[in-house]
């Protein structure tokens, strides 16, 4: 799904510290959707037609995505940490690129987000068309 917030944007410059501190928001938020998908291949029930050895793969695969998603975002978290308020850049080429509008939202700024962006009391059978 594309989204038209970003085309509209008339280039303007932001903090790289504040720019780089969403970013580290976005893959904590990474981590956590990622997180979430092991309870349901370690189920019983859930990859059945995977044999052991192929589920310990994946389920090391998934631990693996979730500590390099967090490595790089407190990566980032300290680098910003040393970079003072006044550099400034044009987010605006970049945020087109971005195709997801809820994250093309967050990165601008525009809709910083409480929590993650896939709550756990969603009710089962939601899900969102794209």
């Amino acid at each position: 799904m594309q989204s038209s917030f970003a085309s509209n944007m008339v280039p303007h410059e932001e903090s790289l510290p504040d720019i780089l501190m969403r970013i580290v928001a976005e893959l904590h938020d990474v981590a956590y959707l990622i997180e979430r998908i092991e309870p349901s291949i370690s189920d019983n029930h859930a990859g059945q037609h995977l044999g052991v050895a192929e589920k310990l793969m994946v389920m090391q695969g998934i631990d693996l995505a979730v500590q390099k998603t967090r490595g790089l975002a407190e990566f980032i978290d300290t680098i910003a940490a040393g970079i003072p308020e006044e550099h400034l850049v044009d987010v605006a080429t970049a945020l087109n690129l971005v195709k997801l509008a809820d994250m093309q939202k967050a990165l601008s700024g525009g809709g910083l987000r409480h929590g993650h962006s896939q709550p756990l009391n969603r009710a089962a059978g939601d899900f969102d068309l794209f």
